[in-house]
């Protein structure tokens, strides 16, 4: 992918960053600086950074699941909207795509309850939900991001993980090329009702 640079190579694969990351790290830091002065906004550069190490474990979750098929990947770049994991080819039977979809997500399953349960299991929901408030406790949020980065990723909208799941299931039944419309149609359909509703409650 243009416009990203290779930071380190891990088990074969090539890990990107791309260069609007770092811009991001930019406006993380001044709009926390605004907030609470120089200390938070490193802290929420630090914040940001330990987001995508979550991203970075969700997306070798995926090439961890690919390499047990025999699938490797070449790459991971990341990008401000997340991660890309870019695979060297499709998997060929729809259970293999189910395992390889899901490995994502559980990786941050994982994650958000080793955290809330170092925490002792005080996190709770509200806690949790206040991500962009940097007074919050920093793991706390950490373990709310990883939540979040479950449910966002487990919507049906192809070609998310979701999506990809919902297109396994359906291949069990149907051929690659149904099962991918069908997928692709309800994606395009979901991205359709978040954009309404962005605009309605906007």
């Amino acid at each position: 992918m243009g416009w990203s640079f290779n930071i380190g190579k891990i088990g074969g694969t090539v890990l990107r960053v791309h260069v609007t990351f770092f811009l991001l790290l930019v406006w993380i830091w001044f709009m926390h600086y605004q907030i609470g002065g120089t200390a938070a906004a490193w802290e929420g550069v630090a914040f940001i950074v330990a987001v995508f190490a979550c991203v970075v474990l969700h997306e070798f979750g995926h090439a961890l699941a690919a390499r047990h098929y025999g699938i490797k990947t070449p790459d991971i770049t990341l990008l401000p909207i997340g991660g890309l994991a870019r695979l060297e080819r499709m998997p060929e039977e729809p259970r293999q795509e189910l395992v390889i979809a899901i490995a994502g997500p559980m990786v941050n399953v994982v994650i958000a309850a080793l955290i809330i349960f170092a925490l002792g299991g005080t996190a709770g929901i509200e806690q949790m939900l206040q991500v962009e408030d940097p007074r919050a406790d920093f793991l706390v949020r950490l373990a709310g991001v990883n939540i979040f980065l479950v449910l966002f990723n487990l919507i049906p909208a192809f070609p998310m993980d979701g999506g990809r799941v919902l297109r396994a299931l359906l291949a069990t039944r149907l051929s690659w090329a149904k099962a991918t419309q069908i997928a692709a149609n309800i994606g395009q359909g979901l991205a359709f009702l978040f954009g309404f509703l962005g605009l309605l409650y906007n």
